[in-house]
């Protein structure tokens, strides 16, 4: 594994030198974590109620929670769901699994009241020290994020907006609100090395929409960035700022100068192709302003897409950090919340349905209060395999290693009008499942990009980088051919098997090959004979 990566590195103060982070003994880290969503800023999806805008963000789903139970129950609820969503074991599990970074999306009313004037609610800062202690305990650094400003900065249910308006940008009260916060995180954290830095504003201002287009609001923006990094820097002169682009954390146009000096180009990908052009925009602006690069928030995917996106993006020196955590029932997080028993009778009343009652409302709530616990959690493993691509983990046999590049990585040359078609002089090129040839559509890429085969011919190879091997650890892969073909293997460079495949109308699995143990190895499949169409690479 990647020692830049390694927990050991975290110590002391974050700096950006020129285009990496340093710690404080000037050793380069490379952040790795996940995000805690859901604990100080609720979504809705992550309850199960996916679209539904009645229990879509914090406010309104406070208010079903209050109508469901009432006020007394509902405060004795918000208080029971912050100690038990995120704990001590939480983190723990999160270093012992080989993280070292978490990002704690904040909602100002957790930190403020909701009120005229400057209120700050002394409740919400014990729970983010208690984290930090644990952090500091496990050394995992943390990066204290704004998911929420006062007014929202977003204009959506992740923002907890009341109607869907950036009024961070618009209402004074919110502006003064939002600079107020971040001198008050800077003046009581300003000494706490733990916390990695502070990422002044999640995902601002949406993509338009129709009926919706705040992008007039952008100077605004970077009016906002300006005076809350001077805000900061009146008191704290140490900490690292993350720094995120408008519509969703993709739009690079903010970035015509560099805010600060230690500051970290924060951005976000999800839905994208898993290859270099989700990175070309940015490594641009990289260079440009001499900055480093941190993949602040992404996921929600198939693992498989983790086993590309994320090893390519360590191998770029981008640092990333997934979303979220835990959420109810999925297999894409590294825990997974049980549903209690009855938990549809709770989300059919966010529908419209009948009300169950205030009794049996609250003892479903019990028994999700007691499910959100890690320690009564699913844990699925395969997560964290994909994400540091060790054994566990399926690679898309199209997600060969793209650097060092053609001749080393891979046998043939890549087309720059097509991401994901290669060509060499035998003909090296990924086609489509079902049917073969070019590629000429780009439908929704997930749908796409899960039916690619790479097709290999006579003398072409590919290789698959593949992390913390054992002596016990092996590799196989799913292929098809029309005719008998010979394939070798390598590892390092050492051939390890040659074998010959048999030609059949389906998907086949070779033979599980034995791997050597080593800290990062690279697995080549080269095409002795015939052509091969490889699925994917299964490394166990």
């Amino acid at each position: 594994m990647n020692e830049k990566m390694s927990r050991s590195r975290v110590n002391g103060f974050l700096k950006a030198e020129g285009r990496t982070v340093v710690n404080g003994e000037g050793e380069e880290i490379l952040l790795t974590g996940w995000g805690l969503g859901n604990w100080l800023l609720p979504e809705g999806y992550m309850w199960t109620t996916d679209g539904n805008s009645r229990f879509d963000r914090p406010s309104r789903i406070e208010a079903v929670i209050r109508e469901l139970t009432g006020t007394k129950y509902a405060e004795q609820f918000w208080t029971e769901f912050r100690n038990s969503y995120i704990t001590r074991e939480d983190i723990r599990l999160m270093a012992e699994q080989g993280y070292n970074s978490v990002r704690i999306p904040i909602n100002w009313r957790i930190l403020m009241e909701d009120e005229p004037g400057i209120v700050w609610k002394e409740d919400g800062f014990r729970l983010i020290d208690r984290c930090l202690d644990w952090c500091e305990e496990f050394k995992i650094y943390a990066f204290l994020d704004l998911h929420g400003a006062p007014g929202g900065q977003t204009g959506a249910n992740i923002d907890d907006s009341v109607d869907d308006v950036p009024r961070l940008f618009t209402d004074e009260d919110s502006w003064n609100k939002g600079l107020a916060l971040w001198r008050q995180l800077a003046e009581r954290y300003k000494d706490r090395w733990i916390v990695g830095g502070y990422d002044l504003l999640n995902e601002p201002i949406k993509t338009p929409s129709v009926g919706q287009d705040f992008d007039y609001l952008v100077p605004k923006l970077v009016q906002f960035y300006e005076e809350s990094v001077a805000a900061i820097r009146a008191v704290d002169d140490k900490h690292l700022l993350s720094i995120e682009g408008h519509h969703w954390a993709t739009d690079t146009s903010i970035f015509h100068k560099k805010y600060d000096d230690n500051m970290i180009i924060h951005f976000h990908r999800y839905a994208c192709y898993p290859d270099l052009s989700s990175f070309k925009e940015f490594l641009e602006v990289s260079a440009r302003l001499d900055a480093p690069l941190w993949l602040g928030e992404s996921g929600e995917n198939l693992n498989e897409w983790y086993t590309a996106i994320y090893p390519l993006a360590a191998e770029l020196n981008i640092g990333y950090n997934l979303w979220p955590w835990k959420k109810m029932d999925n297999t894409n997080s590294p825990y997974s919340v049980n549903l209690p028993q009855g938990w549809n009778l709770l989300m059919d009343y966010t529908r419209g349905g009948t009300h169950p009652g205030y009794e049996q409302a609250c003892a479903i709530l019990e028994q999700y209060l007691e499910n959100i616990r890690v320690e009564n959690c699913r844990y699925n493993a395969e997560v964290t395999d994909a994400v540091f691509r060790t054994p566990g983990c399926t690679v898309r046999a199209t997600d060969f290693d793209q650097l060092p590049g053609q001749g080393e990585s891979y046998s043939g040359l890549r087309d720059q009008g097509n991401p994901f078609k290669y060509r060499s002089g035998t003909g090296m090129h990924i086609v489509e499942g079902i049917q073969r040839g070019d590629l000429t559509k780009r439908f929704f890429f997930d749908i796409l990009w899960y039916r690619f085969l790479l097709e290999l011919e006579a003398g072409e190879f590919a290789a698959y980088t593949i992390n913390d091997t054992r002596d016990d650890s092996n590799v196989s892969f799913v292929y098809s051919c029309t005719e008998p073909a010979a394939v070798a293997l390598f590892q390092d460079g050492r051939e390890i098997a040659s074998l010959t495949l048999q030609s059949g109308e389906h998907k086949q699995t070779a033979p599980a090959v034995g791997l050597a143990a080593a800290g990062t190895s690279k697995l080549k499949i080269a095409v002795k004979s015939g052509a091969v169409r490889l699925d994917r690479i299964i490394f166990r």
